[in-house]
């Protein structure tokens, strides 16, 4: 493939399709090609893809449209389909979209280079069969220089009734907590100050790996790896996502309590506020249970940020039981929520039921839902104000260039004036001066030589 060539990926959903594609961007880097920001001047065209909602599997098509228009008109034109809607579709894409040169399902991001050279070699490629994942020996190509995400478990071994991901992203796989330490230590080496540890189900890590511990648990577990990579020099802050409540434990809150670098930021669903929908989701706690959990983590840590996600509109969830779910967010005052009507998947169980919701019902209570969410997410900025906030600054704010933006160890994201040549990258101590329901602007309180790498 000649450097002269140039690719585009565009990536939709969740955080791991965003480290998957940076990935598959160091592999085409590695390859020669050079990246190129407008897609209609590409040679290579890669979509990441996510099927959890339909309106971005419809997106996908949508976009592939007009590129196979393109092809026709251009052979030398390569066009992939990775991610969730290629493991899903498979060899049916290619009967929608012949002019496809590549599927291939999220657990073959890493073999992005053999299979091309399959295509150079004139070869229409699906590649879905389920694989063990091997140890990722290529740089991705970060999209950014101070945060990064790292991948510590693959897969998801959870059969949620409404959720596609167990079908598309393979069985559970975990890292070795030597390799995670190891891209982290790589990361310190490059600059990096802040690290999001992925996993689908993340609280699941370990849970395939040998060995046991004398009181019977699992040697390797979440709790045991934030232990051991936290002192990686260089690495000023670490996150994980995304939490499952059914294995969210004492034990790991006390971990994140313990650990400096460990920032109060979690991001656990709960997906519904009523037992009997959590029941026919399948997800295997209680509201109770999941009420324990953020009362033990204020507990702990009283100014932890709680962010979830919800679905409304489940089939067969009458009022009653939508209203017990936003009687749990006015309880419980979320950060951030990110909610959703329930969306038909393909091979689910839910989608089969007779008891669907129309798509009126659907609107009408992902609006209460929303509204309710801004509100309390409004109040709960409150607290932000005139307080001296540390933000890791990341990048400019693109809709004012005399400011930067970054985000405080809560998630928020904070403006404030400054020079990004000065600052990116450093820790900021910032007085807050503005508080929205997601956002902030403050002050810098340190002339930025003054401020700590």
């Amino acid at each position: 493939m000649t450097a002269s060539r140039k690719y585009h990926i565009t990536t939709f959903g969740c955080q791991m399709n965003k480290a998957d594609s940076e990935r598959m961007a160091g592999i085409l880097d590695e390859m020669g090609l050079i990246w190129e920001e407008d897609p209609y001047q590409a040679d290579v065209i890669l979509y990441n893809t996510c099927t959890i909602r339909d309106n971005a599997e419809q997106k996908v098509y949508s976009y592939l449209g007009r590129q196979a228009k393109r092809k026709q008109t251009d052979p030398n034109l390569t066009l992939i389909v990775a991610g969730c809607v290629a493991q899903q579709e498979g060899e049916q894409l290619l009967r929608r979209v012949p002019e496809l040169d590549l599927v291939m399902g999220p657990q073959h991001a890493n073999r992005l280079g053999d299979l091309l050279e399959q295509v150079l070699a004139g070869s229409q490629v699906v590649a879905t069969e389920p694989i063990h994942i091997v140890e990722d020996i290529t740089k991705p190509r970060r999209d950014s220089t101070v945060t990064a995400w790292v991948n510590v478990i693959y897969g998801c071994n959870e059969r949620c009734t409404y959720c596609v991901v167990p079908n598309v992203r393979g069985v559970e796989q975990s890292r070795t907590p030597e390799a995670i330490r190891a891209e982290m230590e790589e990361l310190a080496a490059q600059g990096f100050k802040e690290v999001t540890l992925l996993g689908q189900n993340i609280d699941a890590y370990g849970r395939d790996l040998p060995g046991s511990t004398r009181d019977g648990r699992h040697k390797h577990t979440l709790t045991d790896l934030l232990y051991f990579v936290h002192d990686v020099p260089g690495i000023d802050r670490i996150r994980f996502a995304t939490s499952h409540p059914r294995y969210f434990t004492e034990r790991l809150i006390q971990a994140c309590h313990e650990l400096p670098k460990v920032c109060e930021h979690f991001h656990i669903p709960f997906q519904s506020g009523d037992n009997e929908v959590l029941k026919a989701m399948a997800r295997g706690y209680t509201q109770e249970k999941y009420r324990r959990i953020i009362n033990k983590i204020r507990e702990l840590m009283p100014d932890a940020s709680i962010s979830a996600d919800a679905i409304v509109a489940f089939p067969g969830e009458t009022e009653e039981q939508f209203e017990r779910t936003l009687q749990l967010v006015a309880d419980i005052g979320f950060d951030q929520l990110n909610t959703a009507a329930y969306s038909p998947r393909p091979g689910t169980p839910a989608a089969l039921w007779e008891n669907q919701l129309s798509e009126e019902v659907k609107r009408d209570r992902l609006q209460r839902l929303n509204r309710l969410v801004e509100v309390k997410a409004a109040e709960r900025s409150q607290r932000y104000a005139g307080r001296l906030e540390e933000v890791l600054v990341e990048d400019v704010n693109p809709k004012d260039l005399s400011q930067v933006m970054g985000r405080t160890r809560g998630n928020r994201l904070t403006f404030f004036k400054g020079d990004l040549r000065e600052l990116k990258g450093k820790t900021v101590p910032v007085k807050i001066t503005e508080v929205r329901a997601f956002s902030l602007t403050g002050e810098p309180l340190l002339d930025p030589v003054l401020v700590a790498n």
